[in-house]
């Protein structure tokens, strides 16, 4: 016989009330209005094998 174990439901209560705390909808902070190269940040970032610093990201800005 297969017993299989039941989540709790207090798991289903908290993804019900998901983004209650946020009053506009948003899932991230908003945006600083700057347009990026990201193409390019990306491809320099995955060279050096880090996430790139705010000074490095600079370089890419348009």
């Amino acid at each position: 016989m297969i017993v299989a174990e039941r989540k709790s439901k207090t798991a289903i209560d908290k993804f019900d009330r998901f983004g209650e705390a946020m009053p506009d909808g948003r899932l991230t902070s908003p945006s600083d209005g700057k347009v990026y190269r990201l193409r390019e940040a990306i491809l320099l970032s995955k060279q050096l094998g880090r996430p790139l610093s705010p000074e490095e990201m600079k370089q890419f800005e348009i």
